[in-house]
């Protein structure tokens, strides 16, 4: 088997965070992208920095999506800085969620971008730093 580099390994995780949350594989991201618990900031949507376990996070996650009928990510433009054991990301993303029954609109999309910062365990490289910065949303807001 062919192994990664630090970078793949890091961009990996990163996409998995992604795919994972998508395809709602709330197991997977606590047990393979993030670690037991970490700094998690999204206040540019109206949340407060904290330190959180990942089981809140993919908790929360879960009711906010229900109701949706399909969830996707868009990310690239990764900067990586590796420093031996420790790693900071950039990434541009964009959410789009999905509702068949809205009537005023079936999409919403959150444009923004990552700054994520990993640390390799023996499992291999984690999130244990996450924060987002919204740009701007568009479309049906409220999905409704």
């Amino acid at each position: 088997m062919e192994s990664f580099t630090d970078r793949e390994a890091i961009v990996e995780i990163v996409n998995k965070l992604f795919v994972y949350t998508d395809y709602q594989r709330w197991d997977d991201l606590q047990k393979e992208v993030f670690t037991e618990e970490l700094l998690f900031d999204m206040s540019s949507l109206g949340g407060e920095k904290a330190m959180l376990t990942s089981k809140h996070i993919c908790e929360t996650w879960k009711a906010g999506f229900a109701g949706l009928d399909g969830v996707n990510h868009l990310s690239g433009n990764y900067i990586l800085d590796i420093n031996n054991s420790s790693a900071d990301v950039f990434a541009y993303a964009t959410a789009t969620h999905y509702k068949k029954s809205a009537v005023h609109g079936n999409t919403r999309e959150f444009i923004g971008s990552y700054q994520l910062h990993l640390t390799k365990k023996v499992s291999g490289w984690r999130i244990d730093q996450f924060k987002y910065d919204l740009k701007f949303m568009k479309g049906n807001i409220d999905l409704k």
